[in-house]
């Protein structure tokens, strides 16, 4: 079917409590890969890119292979640009066709990032799509993004009020999660996802998802993150899959095997996830909404 808004896709997910797993791919094996475990459980999928992505193979291609996907599969695909500090890139995959985006502003002053937020969600509503707002540094680098100092937690009222300020659709607020493998074991702050809920019934969204477990991921989305990221996960997937075959055929120089060895890997994970979280089996709510 063709390229989903996000909001079609989460609203339904947030009224009922249940999460949609958003996968970053990195290229178009990744992306056929997460369709497929979708497909096959029947649940809704956010396809995520991003910018190192983005640059990599260009947004015009980028978008024509996950519009490609999208419209062969039979579940609900959203294309959303994941942590982008530039909004150059922005405005390109809004005008190549991007379903949602996340301008990060977070290392900026909060009311910096409020005024050029509220700008981006202007821009995209013009375009149909949405935008994710965040204020606070996740802990850690991916893609070369991001930190391994964590930044500021703001007061939950501050969260609202930037809210309110720039009409974002969503919002990533800080729960102690990170950004790659944890060292230690994260301590999470669930209740703040519960705080802002009362104060702004919007959905809610994880980052740093890999690593929680399946009690942590559950009581999260209870409280309200509809949009769950995952990103390491596929990573580690995806060259351990292809470490082990090459192990397991020595002098064997056989791309397609090598191909599927890894896509089998990438299936199995995001299926892993898409259960976890309680999205399997949602696709036909969403089509019917």
């Amino acid at each position: 079917m063709p390229l989903t808004p996000l909001s079609s896709i989460l609203d339904p997910a947030f009224e009922e409590r249940y999460g949609v797993a958003a996968i970053n791919i990195v290229d178009d094996l990744s992306l056929e890969a997460v369709i497929a475990a979708a497909t096959e459980l029947e649940a809704p999928l956010i396809v995520q890119t991003s910018l190192k992505t983005v640059k990599a193979i260009g947004a015009e291609v980028l978008h024509g292979l996950v519009r490609a996907r999208a419209e062969a599969a039979p579940v609900p695909v959203a294309l959303h640009l994941d942590h982008c500090p530039d909004r150059t890139w922005v405005t390109t995959c809004l005008e190549a066709g991007w379903s949602s985006v996340l301008f990060d502003g977070s290392e900026l002053d909060v009311e910096e990032n409020a005024r050029q937020t509220a700008e981006v969600v202007r821009e995209a509503a013009a375009y149909g799509a949405q935008v994710e707002g965040e204020i606070e540094t996740v802990r850690g680098v991916e893609d070369g993004v991001g930190s391994d100092e964590g930044g500021e937690i703001h007061p939950i009222e501050v969260s609202s009020r930037f809210i309110e300020q720039t009409g974002v659709y969503c919002f990533a607020p800080a729960v102690g999660t990170a950004h790659g493998l944890y060292a230690d074991a994260p301590k999470l702050m669930p209740e703040r996802v519960s705080e802002l809920v009362a104060l702004k019934p919007i959905p809610m969204v994880l980052h740093g998802g890999t690593g929680l477990s399946d009690e942590q991921f559950a009581d999260l989305i209870s409280r309200g993150c509809a949009k769950v990221n995952i990103s390491t996960a596929l990573k580690i997937a995806y060259i351990e899959s292809a470490k082990a075959h090459i192990e397991a055929n020595p002098g064997k120089h056989d791309p397609p095997s090598l191909f599927a060895a890894i896509r089998a890997g990438i299936v199995d994970v995001a299926k892993r996830h898409i259960q976890a979280f309680g999205s399997a089996g949602k696709a036909a709510g969403v089509a019917a909404a």
